[in-house]
């Protein structure tokens, strides 16, 4: 996958060949776009080649020209609409990513020679951590990259307190709508079609202390004058078949009281 030349910023690096950049390792996410993408400037092989190149006709700096080159040709660093990337690596792949929610500092430095040749480093440290979590060494245009991240940054902070106000306003929408239900609902439970006074379906409730003691006094006399006073009556079938004739002078068993004697 390469980068759209069209994404790229001019001022940042006029030069550099980004749409000749190898960028197969990158995965973006659905609606990220690459705003620019290089790899170390080639003034920075300027110090490497200048000891390797004396020191190679003693096949010393050999090995020194192949690491330079090969760390050079396999090295991009890219920056996205969504955080930072760094691809290194020459037989293994090594692939570095900071959110731009993460970014906390951003600094830039340039030696001597990268000053006078137009290059330097980039270094980015994150939220929590003790120092620098990703360098983009050697880069072109330096000053100019740290000013694309910091735009970055607050352009994905602008839209994410556009987001919080349209949160807003929907947790708004949403109350609102949950006060005019419950308004309802009370005024629904208030209503006198709502209300169960009507006697047929009055609940029935227990009757107080005073008037249950009534009751069981009322229970009491009918007791009474249900049992004690039969006992008394001159019509009770008990008592006629006791004495069914009190002046006859007989028993209840039939025998004259003079028979005993």
């Amino acid at each position: 996958m390469s980068a759209d030349p069209s994404l790229q910023q001019p001022a940042i690096d006029t030069a550099s060949p980004t749409a000749e950049i190898d960028l197969d390792w990158l995965t973006l996410d659905d609606g990220e776009t690459v705003r620019w993408a290089s790899t170390p400037h080639k003034s920075s092989l300027i110090p490497s080649f200048t000891i390797g190149i004396p020191l190679s006709f003693v096949l010393i700096g050999i090995p020194i020209l192949i690491a330079s080159y090969l760390e050079y040709t396999n090295t991009n660093y890219v920056i996205t609409s969504r955080g930072l990337y760094r691809k290194r690596g020459i037989i293994s792949r090594d692939v570095q990513q900071i959110d731009f929610d993460k970014v906390q500092n951003i600094s830039y430095s340039q030696t001597a020679v990268g000053s006078s040749l137009g290059y330097g480093t980039v270094e980015v440290s994150t939220a929590g951590s003790s120092g620098v979590e990703l360098s983009f060494r050697n880069i072109p245009d330096p000053a100019s990259v740290q000013e694309l991240i910091s735009r970055e940054i607050e352009r994905r902070d602008d839209s994410h307190g556009d987001d919080d106000a349209d949160t807003d306003v929907v947790l708004d929408a949403i109350l609102t709508e949950l006060r005019g239900i419950r308004a309802a609902l009370d005024d629904g439970t208030t209503s006198p079609e709502a209300t169960p006074n009507q006697t047929a379906e009055s609940p029935s409730y227990p009757a107080p202390d005073s008037e249950r003691g009534e009751q069981a006094a009322s229970a009491d006399d009918l007791f009474e004058a249900a049992v004690i006073e039969p006992e008394s009556s001159p019509t009770d079938p008990v008592a006629e078949i006791a004495d069914p004739d009190p002046t006859s002078g007989r028993s209840p068993n039939g025998d004259s009281p003079d028979s005993d004697a």
